[in-house]
Formats: structure tokens, sequence, C-alpha cells
């Protein structure tokens, strides 16, 4: 026969894939590079050192040996640079050592891999299939990652959930606090129960998860045990603010526990449940209507937009308007706060934004996970998530808010001289 049909099969596990070893030798090459010039800057800071005869004291002595870091693309291999100390032993203390930042010491795999874990983890995957499912990801290499080895993992991700919640909170203090009851497609035990979390933003600007747990979301008797548990741990400093929706449970509790804490009712919850009464026609005109509201300049033009709502809809739809009615001084409350924070007060999105890619990557499945391995998971992606979570616009307002200063639209409250007269007077 002139030509012949055998097709060489790929097998299980095995990748043909230029494309990819093309980006894994280029990951290579940029790892190298990186870690080459973090050695020379660690030379360079150490230059004027010198030993007892004239010699540089710290010098470059060759290299490693090569490891394969698992990554998303796969394994990449890295060669670390060796850096040698002339003046003091293996053993002593004050020896001076490199260790790159990129490349830790018994680094094995990217954080990318670490994320994908728990992800995979939440989907369904059981941990003898780990391997199946990395191999089919990341190539065959990736197969390493065995049921023992995540089971290690896993164990050591309830250790590190375990201590967090019981971390001292002591010398914390949060400025705002948004509060939110999030349900996840994932294959947890009860499916009525729900993930509670608070986030709050320190004096510095930063926002931090401060906790949460599962419970059943309009619950008050959950969350007031959320809270007081945080104020067990030292957390004694009330937030300023604290953003969360109409749930009656969270604002019962809060209100006994921050007794002086202001509320924000979360817009973006609010339009929501307005325009969930109105037919459908109505809904694209009352949302601009809504967005007047909460967009206004001043807190002055906001109560004349609000009273146009009412005035507008009061009439045939008297649902929507009692709805947005009933909550008029929650929802206007963070007029009373610095105009850099408002974009921040309006919504409860720093918990939305977080948790929309953790539901992305969660399904509900036939298995069932305990509520204790759930939450474990989920704290790993929101561990890895709050590292890219910005700080707040105007952060350097925050601690005039610690210290009791006041905002009129936005604007400091500037005390005249003659404010202060009596007070003085009076000591």
């Amino acid at each position: 026969m002139p030509q012949d049909n055998v097709i060489k099969l790929i097998q299980p596990g095995f990748f043909d894939d230029q494309l990819t070893e093309i980006l894994r030798n280029g990951a290579r090459a940029l790892l190298a590079k990186a870690v080459e010039a973090e050695v020379a800057d660690f030379l360079d800071k150490h230059a004027d050192l010198k030993t007892g005869d004239g010699q540089q004291r710290v010098v470059r002595h060759g290299h490693l040996p090569e490891r394969e870091v698992m990554t998303g693309i796969g394994p990449v291999a890295v060669r670390q640079p060796r850096v040698r100390d002339r003046e003091a032993a293996a053993a002593d203390p004050g020896r001076i050592r490199f260790s790159p930042s990129i490349l830790p010491p018994y680094m094995r795999r990217s954080k990318s891999i670490e994320t994908l874990l728990p992800i995979l983890y939440l989907k369904g995957i059981s941990t003898g299939d780990f391997s199946e499912a990395l191999a089919a990801l990341l190539g065959n290499d990736a197969a390493g990652l065995s049921a023992s080895a995540i089971g290690r993992l896993k164990d050591g991700w309830f250790d590190e959930h375990a201590a967090w919640q019981k971390r001292d909170l002591s010398a914390k203090r949060y400025v705002y606090i948004w509060a939110d009851g999030i349900h996840l497609e994932a294959r947890l035990e009860d499916e009525k129960q729900c993930i509670q979390v608070l986030i709050g933003a320190t004096p510095e600007g930063r926002k931090e998860l401060v906790g949460f747990t599962d419970g059943a979301r309009e619950s008050a008797h959950d969350w007031r045990d959320l809270l007081l548990d945080l104020k067990r741990r030292g957390l004694d400093a009330f937030p300023r603010l604290v953003i969360a929706d109409g749930a009656l449970g969270f604002w019962k509790a809060a209100g006994e526990v921050w007794p002086k804490t202001r509320e924000q009712r979360c817009w973006v919850h609010k339009t929501a449940n307005v325009l969930a009464k109105l037919p459908k026609s109505q809904q694209p005109k009352a949302k601009r209507a809504l967005q007047e509201i909460w967009m206004a300049e001043t807190k002055a033009a906001a109560e004349l937009a609000f009273e146009a709502f009412i005035e507008s809809y009061a009439l045939k739809y008297d649902k929507a308007a009692d709805c947005l009615a009933k909550d008029r001084d929650t929802l206007l409350a963070f007029y009373d706060f610095p105009a850099e924070h408002w974009k921040h007060l309006r919504t409860t999105n720093p918990i939305e934004s977080t948790f929309a890619t953790v539901r992305h990557r969660t399904i509900r499945s036939k298995g069932c996970l305990s509520n204790k391995t759930a939450l474990t998971m989920v704290f790993k992606l929101i561990e890895g998530a709050q590292k890219n979570w910005r700080r707040l616009d105007g952060h350097n307002q925050l601690p005039k808010l610690v210290l009791g200063v006041t905002f009129n639209n936005g604007v400091e409250v500037i005390a005249k001289p003659n404010d202060r007269q009596p007070a003085t007077a009076a000591a």
C-alpha cells in the first residue's frame, strides 16, 4: 500500500504541546534571570565586607542542585546560585546567608498551585483523585502530588485555620467593618447554611478578613456568637461604621455588641430589593432615580432625590416606596464620613467581589463536605485573595475618625477657636 493509516496515540497523562514547552522554557529563563539579579543585589549590599586578609567576604559559590517547582504551566526546573560567607562556619548563627525571596528554600509548588488545590477540593475532587486531576491539568509530572501529600497539605490547612480562629485581636482596631452572609455553591452538609463574613478596614486603610463562620444568614444568634468571639479575643474597640444588607439578624446582634456603631445599609442590596417590587417596565427608570440619591454631592441633595422617588412611586407602587423609606437614615449615613470613602461605604462590595470568584469556583456535587472542611478550603481561597486587596482611597483620613473628628457631607468639620472657649473656661 502506498500509504499507511497507522497513527501514534498519545498516552494518558502525556502532552505533546510545543506551546506549553515554549512557555516553560521562557519561564525557566525568566526565573533564572530574576534569581541572578537578586544574587547580584545581595552581593552588592555586602561588597564592603572583607576577610581578615582583605578578600571579599561574601562571594558566589556555584549552584545548588537543580530542583523542579510545580507551576500553573507544569513543572519548571530551576537552579539557585549558592553564596558563601568566607568568615563564618556553616553552623555559625552569624553567618551571612542568601535566600532568594522569589524562590524560598524547599519551595516545591507555586502559589497558583496552592490556590488550585482547595478549588479542586470544593469542586468535589476526592483526595485519591487529585493525582489524576492534576496530571490532566498540569502534565504527567504533576502526579507526584499523591493522596498522602494532599492529605498532609489539608491537615496543615486545618491547623492554619484553627490558629487563625484563635488569634489574639487585642492589638487590632477596625474603623469600618463590612458584613454579609454568602451562600456558596459548595457541597456543604447543610444546604441551608451560609458563610457569615466580616471584613474590616484598619486605621492604615488596609482591608483584612476579620472573622467568618458558618451559620444561618438571618440568625441573630449566629451573628452574635461571631461578634462576641471577636470581643473575647480582644477586639474591644467598636468600628465607627458597619456596612451590611438588610438582614435583621445581623443588625440586632450588632446593636447589642456594638451599640455606639453607626449603621450603613448596602445600596446594591437595597436597589435590588426595591426593583423587585416594581414591574419590569418601571425598573430602568426607577434604577436611575435611585442612583440620583446615592450619587448626590450632598446629603441635602440626596434627601431631595429621596423625597422625589417616594412621591413618584408611593401612590401606585407603595411597597417599593415603603421598602426604600424605612431605611432612610441608614442609607444616607455615609455622608457623615470622608468623601474619599463614600464609594467604599455605600455597598458590601469588598465581600461580594471577593466571594464572586469563590462562587464561580465552587459547585454542588453528589459528594458532601463537612462544614469544617468547607470553611478551611474557603479560608485558603480568601487568604490568597487578601494579598491583592487594595487600600482604601483617602486612607489618611482614617486616623481622624479614630480620634473622633466629625465630617459633614464628606468634609472635615474644623472647630473654630470660639467653639473651644467655653470648654477652656469651664476647665
